[in-house]
C-alpha cells in the first residue's frame, strides 16, 4: 500500500482536495490530510465554538475513493433546562465513498444514473467535503443539551434558575388569571364521603 502525506493542499477551501494524483495511483494508495483550525459556516442556527480539527484519509479503490475521517468540534448551544450558554463537544466520524464524475485519462463524463446519492469528485478532480462535514455536525448535534446532568432547570412560577438564590415566592402563589379555575377545584376528601 502506498501512503503519502501531502505537503499542502492547493485548493483555497480548507475542506476541498485536489485528488487527480490519487485517482491516477493504483487501488490501495492513500493520502492523509491533517485538518487544523478549519472554520465552517453551519446551517440551522448552529455555531461552532472552536474551529474543527482532525484528520481525513482518502483511499483509492477500483471505483473511486473511500473517505474516512475523525474530527473534533465544539458547538455553542443553550442548556435545554436552564437556558445557560454552553459549549458541547462533538466527535465526528466520516465514512463515505466518492466517485469521479469524469474519466481521468480521457476526460469523458462518467454516467452516474445508479449512484445519485454518492459523493462526487468534480470535473476538475476536486473533492469537496464541506457538505459532508456540515451534515455530520447536524446529525451529531444533541437534541436536548445540558450544562450538567443534574441541572434542575428553571422555576415554573417565576422563571429564575432553580440552582440560584432562593426565590421570593411561595408555592401557593398562582397566576391571577387562573383564579376562576381554582374556585372549581374539588375537595377529594369531601367527594369520597
Amino acid at each position: 500500500m502506498v501512503t503519502g502525506r501531502p505537503s499542502g493542499r492547493p485548493s483555497a477551501a480548507p475542506l476541498s482536495f485536489n485528488v487527480a494524483g490519487l485517482l491516477a495511483d493504483p487501488p490501495g494508495s492513500s493520502r492523509d490530510y491533517p485538518l487544523t483550525a478549519v472554520s465552517l459556516a453551519l446551517d440551522d442556527d448552529l455555531r461552532l465554538a472552536a474551529p474543527l480539527d482532525g484528520t481525513v484519509r482518502l483511499l483509492r479503490t477500483n471505483r473511486g475513493l473511500v473517505v474516512s475521517g475523525s474530527l473534533a468540534a465544539r458547538l455553542t448551544m443553550e442548556c435545554s433546562r436552564c437556558l445557560t450558554a454552553i459549549e458541547v463537544p462533538l466527535t465526528l466520524r466520516i465514512d463515505e465513498e466518492a466517485l469521479p464524475s469524469t474519466d481521468l485519462l480521457t476526460g469523458d463524463r462518467i454516467a452516474d444514473d445508479d449512484e445519485v446519492d454518492l459523493l462526487r469528485v468534480t470535473d476538475h478532480h476536486e473533492l469537496d467535503l464541506e457538505p459532508v462535514v456540515r451534515e455530520a455536525v447536524s446529525l451529531a448535534e444533541p437534541i436536548a443539551p445540558l450544562c450538567r446532568a443534574e441541572c434542575p432547570g428553571l422555576c415554573p412560577t417565576c422563571g429564575e434558575r432553580l440552582d440560584g438564590p432562593p426565590h421570593g415566592h411561595t408555592d401557593d402563589e398562582f397566576d391571577p388569571r387562573l383564579a376562576v379555575l381554582r374556585s372549581l377545584m374539588v375537595d377529594a376528601e369531601a367527594e369520597t364521603e
